[in-house]
């Protein structure tokens, strides 16, 4: 998956080292990704074309590589760079370089939507001493938001549920999934969205594994679930435009998934899901 990029080492311990020529720059803008030639510009390429020290932001190391972030791209920065969609960034070369892209993409959101204080309204800035948002004028600090969210494979003897989402033009299919809800513990979230989205209640629920998934700023959290009672499938229209009941053998391949949906659909297509 995304996160499991071992040998290299993920660092994201705060910090505020000074950048080299050979570490490299993110720099968003909007839903796009600014790019140089498919991979993430050098501070030396910033450099280059009047990039400061001072207009970069720290964000986290693999290996001995630092990345940092670009908040502000002028003109300059932009006629040397290609934009690209986010997207990209999953589909990046290099083992560690999908993971890099969602934590900074998580982060490079998070410090834009925290650019005043939610309780006065005043300019907030960086904090110096840890990885936060401090108001200027009552001091409220703010940390990264990570919002947790479940997907639960619900299968019904060598059955699986499969669905496709009502507002994305992916072909590929998908596991029943959603956010957490105040007051719910997660199995209670796993039970909540079976009913709601396809209307199946379920039991035998079990953990199966979590990942960090930058790009819609969750911790995903994996859970196998079985069929309680009617297979009926009732679909929430708002929500999904196609929900099924798919045989093992003909659950579409998953090769190399970064993501954890389908790579708990791949091992259920293996026969490699808990049998008990």
């Amino acid at each position: 998956m995304l996160q499991e990029i071992s040998p290299h080492v993920f660092h994201n311990q705060f910090q505020n080292p000074a950048p080299k020529d050979m570490d490299l720059v993110m720099v968003f803008d909007g839903k796009n990704a600014l790019l140089d030639a498919g991979e993430y510009p050098t501070v030396g390429k910033m450099r280059a074309v009047g990039v400061t020290d001072e207009m970069l932001v720290y964000l986290f190391s693999i290996d001995e590589t630092a990345f940092f972030l670009l908040w502000d791209a002028a003109d300059a920065v932009r006629d040397a760079l290609e934009k690209t969609d986010v997207n990209a960034c999953q589909r990046m070369a290099g083992k560690y370089m999908p993971l890099a892209g969602a934590t900074a993409l998580h982060l490079w959101r998070w410090y834009r939507a925290n650019q005043f204080c939610g309780c006065c309204g005043a300019p907030a800035c960086r904090d110096i001493k840890e990885r936060a948002m401090r108001c200027t004028a009552c001091n409220a600090v703010v940390y990264p938001v990570i919002s947790p969210a479940i997907v639960v494979a619900i299968r019904n003897g060598d059955k699986i549920v499969l669905t496709k989402y009502a507002d994305r033009e992916t072909p590929r299919y998908a596991l029943i999934a959603g956010f957490v809800e105040i007051g719910e513990t997660l199995e209670d979230t796993v039970r909540r969205e079976a009913m709601e989205e396809v209307g199946l209640r379920i039991k035998n629920i079990r953990y199966h594994g979590n990942q960090p998934w930058g790009f819609s700023s969750t911790q995903m959290i994996g859970f196998w679930a079985d069929l309680d009672g009617d297979e009926t499938i009732t679909l929430d229209r708002n929500e999904l435009k196609e929900g099924v009941w798919m045989q093992r053998e003909d659950v579409p391949e998953s090769p190399n998934a970064h993501d954890l949906t389908h790579t708990m659909m791949e091992l259920f297509r293996r026969g490699l899901d808990p049998k008990d």
